[in-house]
C-alpha cells in the first residue's frame, strides 16, 4: 500500500511525461509546510532556467510566513517577472501531483496576472 507522498510522486511523473511529449518549458511547484518553491525547467537541456522561493531574502522580509497563500502569490509574481524578463511567455504548469487549490492555485493565478500563459 502506498502512502500519500508516493501517490503524489506517481501523479507527478505522469504529468511530467505528458509535458515532455509537448516539449514546452515547465513551471514546476514544490510546497512544504514552511515554504513554497517554483522553477522554470527546460527538459530538452535538462536545466533550470530561473527559480523563485520564499527563501529569497527580499521576499522573506516582506512575508511573515513562507507557507501561506500570500507567500505563494509573491512567489508566483516573482517567477513570472523573471520569466518575462528573459523572454519566456508560454509554459506548461507542473503542479507536482498536488491538488490545484490553495497555495498552488494562488501561485498559478498570480503568474497569469503578470503575463505568463499556460
Amino acid at each position: 500500500m502506498q502512502n500519500l507522498n508516493e501517490k503524489r510522486i506517481r501523479r507527478s511523473k505522469q504529468t511530467r511525461k505528458r509535458i515532455a511529449q509537448i516539449g514546452m518549458i515547465r513551471l514546476t511547484v514544490h510546497r512544504t509546510n514552511s515554504h513554497i518553491y517554483a522553477q522554470l525547467i527546460d527538459d530538452k537541456n535538462g536545466s533550470t532556467i530561473v527559480s523563485a522561493s520564499t527563501l529569497e531574502k527580499d521576499l522573506r522580509s516582506q512575508l511573515s510566513s513562507g507557507g501561506n497563500i500570500l507567500a505563494a502569490k509573491f512567489v508566483g509574481k516573482r517567477i513570472a517577472e523573471k520569466a518575462i524578463h528573459i523572454g519566456i511567455r508560454e509554459i506548461a504548469f507542473d503542479r507536482s501531483g498536488y491538488k490545484y487549490h490553495g497555495r498552488i492555485k494562488a501561485l498559478a493565478d498570480s503568474a497569469r496576472e503578470v503575463g505568463l500563459k499556460f
